[in-house]
């Protein structure tokens, strides 16, 4: 999760599906206890183009992480 502080970020389901489809990301963070009917579908995606999806953290911890206030149901890291 150090990762995402420190770097580069994608921030949120519409944007880090867009990044992901774009081809700007190579590590997915989703939230273990976001609704499954929201990150599934982006899970599949994450896997068709060959994405590491990492499952470990809480929407609040995401958001932590991620510096923003509230919790996100998904981050990624961004290719450099």
């Amino acid at each position: 999760m150090e990762r995402l502080s420190g770097s580069e970020k994608v921030v949120g389901l519409k944007q880090v599906r867009r990044a992901v489809t774009e081809g700007r990301v190579n590590l997915v963070f989703l939230a273990c206890d976001a609704d499954p009917r929201l990150t599934e579908s982006l899970e599949a995606l994450c896997n068709e183009h060959g994405v590491s999806v990492v499952w470990d953290y809480t929407m609040a911890q995401l958001g932590k992480a991620c510096g923003i206030a509230v919790g996100t149901a998904a981050a990624a890291v961004a290719v450099k």
